[in-house]
């Protein structure tokens, strides 16, 4: 697909003005009335828990990657973290990652870098996606499953019930800081790795597309932003392969491994 022809693509007016309509409902963050430190610590405690245990641990390094196991209610909860994040259904998230990782950087890829920031970034959102015709052949291991089938049919009311939930807890300021201002802040960091660490950054290893460690990235994104890294072993639950490559996740991942809810944990052996 050339830039040219990317315009022949039908702009999805739904995600256009979703997208429009939550950048904008965050931007009532800035009245005095919508604040409140307990807001703020809200969106950050969210940002983890649906970032980092729903989008980085449970729908990436667990789901599509298989590369730790765990028992199924917690690869459930997990799951279900990563619903909340309003990405998408996790059978359409995980099917087209995966689609991705096998046609990285090329004309193929639905986010493919070489047509420019913007489109790796967002712009790729806003009109329609041929690869999701491939997500049922990627997603044969999930796809059936009813719970799996529940959150990707369900995420948008999944998420107006959460929002009803932190008004009756916080009135305006909890649904302000915790659904559309942590909303924004987790798409923008997941969109940077499909961005910035195919752009900015350095190389460990030679890949065959453009992917990079970025270390901002990888701040704002609990570890993803070591994307060098991850696409030559994509099998890796940890992707920050040397000392000062911080990898949250990771972390996450040894927590669950001492607590005996992680086990046959994928590792690169020296790197």
């Amino acid at each position: 697909m050339t830039t040219a022809s990317i315009q022949t693509l039908r702009r999805d007016w739904v995600v256009v003005l979703f997208m429009v309509f939550v950048h904008a409902m965050a931007l009532l963050a800035l009245l005095p009335s919508n604040f409140s430190w307990a807001a703020v610590g809200l969106a950050i405690f969210l940002h983890w828990f649906t970032g980092c245990l729903g989008i980085t641990l449970g729908w990436h390094r667990l789901i599509t990657h298989r590369s730790f196991q765990t028992p199924k209610w917690l690869e459930y909860a997990l799951m279900f973290c990563g619903t909340l994040s309003m990405q998408g259904g996790p059978i359409s998230w995980i099917g087209l990652h995966r689609h991705h990782h096998l046609h990285s950087d090329e004309d193929n890829d639905h986010h493919d870098s070489n047509k420019g920031f913007w489109w790796s970034h967002l712009g790729w959102m806003l009109r329609e996606i041929p690869a999701k015709a491939d997500v049922p052949r990627f997603t044969k291991d999930i796809g059936d499953d009813p719970f799996y089938q529940f959150c990707e049919n369900y995420f948008f009311p999944i998420q107006v019930a959460f929002a009803i939930l932190l008004y009756l807890i916080g009135g305006m300021p909890f649904v302000v800081w915790g659904v559309f201002v942590r909303l924004i802040m987790v798409y923008h960091s997941t969109w940077l790795v499909n961005s910035a660490t195919h752009k900015f950054g350095y190389r460990n290893f030679e890949s065959s597309d453009k992917s990079t460690n970025c270390w901002w990235v990888a701040l704002l994104a609990y570890g993803e932003g070591w994307h060098n890294n991850h696409h030559t072993y994509q099998y890796s639950a940890r992707h920050g392969l040397k000392w000062w490559e911080i990898d949250v996740t990771w972390w996450m991942v040894c927590i669950l491994r001492s607590l005996g809810l992680a086990k046959k944990v994928k590792l690169v052996e020296n790197p």
